[in-house]
Protein backbone atom coordinates (compact mmCIF):
# COMPACT_ATOMS: atom_id res chain seq x y z
CA UNK A 1 0.00 0.00 0.00
CA UNK A 2 2.82 2.43 0.84
CA UNK A 3 4.37 1.69 -2.53
CA UNK A 4 1.18 2.79 -4.33
CA UNK A 5 1.22 6.11 -2.48
CA UNK A 6 4.93 6.65 -3.10
CA UNK A 7 4.56 6.00 -6.83
CA UNK A 8 1.98 8.83 -7.09
CA UNK A 9 4.61 11.43 -6.18
CA UNK A 10 6.14 12.06 -9.58
CA UNK A 11 8.29 14.82 -10.99
CA UNK A 12 5.12 16.38 -12.33
CA UNK A 13 3.59 16.42 -8.86
CA UNK A 14 6.72 18.01 -7.45
CA UNK A 15 6.62 20.51 -10.31
CA UNK A 16 2.99 21.41 -9.60
CA UNK A 17 3.73 21.92 -5.89
CA UNK A 18 6.82 23.99 -6.75
CA UNK A 19 4.79 26.11 -9.18
CA UNK A 20 2.18 26.75 -6.50
CA UNK A 21 4.86 27.52 -3.89
CA UNK A 22 6.53 29.99 -6.27
CA UNK A 23 3.20 31.77 -6.75
CA UNK A 24 2.67 31.90 -2.96
CA UNK A 25 6.14 33.40 -2.43
CA UNK A 26 5.71 35.84 -5.31
CA UNK A 27 2.32 36.82 -3.93
CA UNK A 28 3.71 37.43 -0.46
CA UNK A 29 6.52 39.54 -1.94
CA UNK A 30 3.95 41.51 -3.94
CA UNK A 31 1.92 42.23 -0.82
CA UNK A 32 4.88 43.12 1.40
CA UNK A 33 6.66 45.20 -1.24
CA UNK A 34 3.61 46.66 -2.97
CA UNK A 35 4.73 50.30 -2.80
CA UNK A 36 8.39 49.93 -3.88
CA UNK A 37 7.58 47.30 -6.52
CA UNK A 38 4.76 49.47 -7.80
CA UNK A 39 7.13 52.42 -8.20
CA UNK A 40 9.65 50.19 -9.99
CA UNK A 41 7.05 48.88 -12.45
CA UNK A 42 5.09 52.10 -12.74
CA UNK A 43 1.93 50.59 -11.29
CA UNK A 44 -0.23 51.66 -8.37
CA UNK A 45 0.54 50.00 -5.04
CA UNK A 46 -3.05 48.76 -4.78
CA UNK A 47 -2.63 46.78 -8.02
CA UNK A 48 0.55 45.20 -6.67
CA UNK A 49 -1.23 44.27 -3.44
CA UNK A 50 -4.28 42.84 -5.22
CA UNK A 51 -2.02 40.91 -7.57
CA UNK A 52 -0.12 39.58 -4.56
CA UNK A 53 -3.34 38.38 -2.96
CA UNK A 54 -4.44 36.71 -6.21
CA UNK A 55 -1.09 34.95 -6.57
CA UNK A 56 -1.13 33.89 -2.91
CA UNK A 57 -4.63 32.42 -3.16
CA UNK A 58 -4.04 30.88 -6.59
CA UNK A 59 -0.79 29.25 -5.48
CA UNK A 60 -2.40 27.91 -2.32
CA UNK A 61 -5.25 26.36 -4.29
CA UNK A 62 -2.74 24.91 -6.76
CA UNK A 63 -0.86 23.21 -3.92
CA UNK A 64 -4.06 22.05 -2.25
CA UNK A 65 -5.43 20.26 -5.30
CA UNK A 66 -2.31 18.28 -6.29
CA UNK A 67 -3.70 15.02 -4.88
CA UNK A 68 -7.16 15.34 -6.33
CA UNK A 69 -6.55 16.59 -9.88
CA UNK A 70 -4.71 14.91 -12.73
CA UNK A 71 -1.22 16.01 -13.58
CA UNK A 72 -2.37 16.24 -17.19
CA UNK A 73 -4.77 18.99 -16.12
CA UNK A 74 -2.03 20.71 -14.13
CA UNK A 75 0.40 20.54 -17.03
CA UNK A 76 -2.08 22.05 -19.47
CA UNK A 77 -2.99 24.84 -17.06
CA UNK A 78 0.65 25.60 -16.27
CA UNK A 79 1.54 25.75 -19.98
CA UNK A 80 -1.38 28.10 -20.66
CA UNK A 81 -0.54 30.28 -17.64
CA UNK A 82 3.16 30.51 -18.47
CA UNK A 83 2.46 31.17 -22.16
CA UNK A 84 0.20 34.05 -21.21
CA UNK A 85 2.82 35.30 -18.77
CA UNK A 86 5.48 35.39 -21.49
CA UNK A 87 3.19 37.09 -24.00
CA UNK A 88 2.05 39.67 -21.47
CA UNK A 89 5.63 40.35 -20.36
CA UNK A 90 6.64 40.87 -24.00
CA UNK A 91 3.69 43.18 -24.59
CA UNK A 92 4.62 45.16 -21.48
CA UNK A 93 8.24 45.44 -22.61
CA UNK A 94 7.20 46.59 -26.07
CA UNK A 95 4.90 49.19 -24.53
CA UNK A 96 7.70 50.43 -22.27
CA UNK A 97 10.16 50.65 -25.19
CA UNK A 98 7.64 52.79 -27.05
CA UNK A 99 7.42 55.17 -24.10
CA UNK A 100 4.11 53.98 -22.69
CA UNK A 101 3.83 53.86 -18.92
CA UNK A 102 1.13 51.17 -19.05
CA UNK A 103 3.43 48.17 -19.61
CA UNK A 104 3.73 47.41 -15.91
CA UNK A 105 -0.02 47.73 -15.44
CA UNK A 106 -0.68 45.30 -18.29
CA UNK A 107 1.74 42.77 -16.84
CA UNK A 108 0.44 43.12 -13.28
CA UNK A 109 -3.13 43.01 -14.55
CA UNK A 110 -2.33 39.60 -15.99
CA UNK A 111 -0.75 38.56 -12.70
CA UNK A 112 -4.00 39.52 -10.99
CA UNK A 113 -6.44 37.77 -13.32
CA UNK A 114 -4.50 34.67 -14.42
CA UNK A 115 -4.00 33.02 -10.99
CA UNK A 116 -7.70 33.41 -10.24
CA UNK A 117 -8.65 31.85 -13.58
CA UNK A 118 -6.07 29.06 -13.08
CA UNK A 119 -7.53 28.29 -9.65
CA UNK A 120 -11.12 28.38 -10.93
CA UNK A 121 -10.32 25.98 -13.78
CA UNK A 122 -8.45 23.69 -11.41
CA UNK A 123 -11.37 23.61 -8.97
CA UNK A 124 -13.81 22.95 -11.83
CA UNK A 125 -11.68 20.12 -13.28
CA UNK A 126 -12.82 16.56 -12.75
CA UNK A 127 -11.27 14.93 -9.68
CA UNK A 128 -8.89 12.03 -10.15
CA UNK A 129 -10.30 8.70 -9.04
CA UNK A 130 -7.95 6.85 -6.73
CA UNK A 131 -7.42 3.13 -7.35
CA UNK A 132 -9.23 2.27 -4.13
CA UNK A 133 -12.20 4.46 -5.17
CA UNK A 134 -12.40 2.64 -8.50
CA UNK A 135 -12.22 -0.78 -6.82
CA UNK A 136 -14.88 0.17 -4.26
CA UNK A 137 -17.12 1.49 -7.01
CA UNK A 138 -16.74 -1.75 -8.96
CA UNK A 139 -17.51 -3.81 -5.84
CA UNK A 140 -20.69 -1.83 -5.20
CA UNK A 141 -21.74 -2.22 -8.81
CA UNK A 142 -21.13 -5.98 -8.98
CA UNK A 143 -21.92 -7.02 -5.65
Amino acid sequence: MAQAVASRVTRRTVGAVADGAFKVLLGAAGIVGAAPLGRLLGTPAWLMAVSGVALLIGGGIEIGYTRSRSMRTYTRLMIAYDSGWVLTALAGLLMARQGSGAGGEVWMGYQTAAPVLFAALLIAAAPVQMASDTQNSARRQWG
